[in-house]
């Protein structure tokens, strides 16, 4: 193996991350009630983007360490509350939602996030919409 091969190697795998896509990205995320009579859209940051990974193929010849799976996940974020409109009384209309200050790769955390990626489409209206510009 060439000196230039193995230098590029070890700096691509060092620095890898640094290489990464991975950055708040605006999205609207549209929430309904059975009850309410309307759908609110709301604008709001998710981390969203591209983060390095290492192929487990050759988990056989390197240590655990070397392997990850990263994902592009919160750094900093807060929550937000938004009121969905034409909810009867009877009916708690409030829905809190995080917002992405900042992003980073790394390991998907189940407590504030969804760490599985389905093909079914669910974020849309079947109601009249209203747009909640937080």
């Amino acid at each position: 193996m060439s000196p230039f091969f193995v230098m590029s190697l070890l700096f691509g795998l060092t620095f890898g991350q640094t290489a990464s896509l991975c950055a708040p990205s605006e999205y609207i995320i549209h929430v309904e009630k059975r009850e309410c009579a309307y759908c609110l859209a709301i604008n709001t940051t998710i981390c969203a983007g591209f983060c390095m990974t290492r192929d487990s193929n050759g988990k056989k010849l390197l240590l655990r360490s070397a392997l990850s799976q990263n994902v592009c996940t919160y750094k900093e974020m807060f929550y937000q509350t938004a009121l969905i409109p034409g909810c009867p009384h009877h009916t708690i209309p409030y829905y809190s939602y995080p917002v992405a200050v900042s992003c980073k790769c790394g390991k998907c955390n189940t407590d504030y996030s969804d760490c599985v990626q389905e093909k079914v489409r669910t974020n849309y209206c079947t109601k009249p919409q209203k747009l909640c510009n937080m």
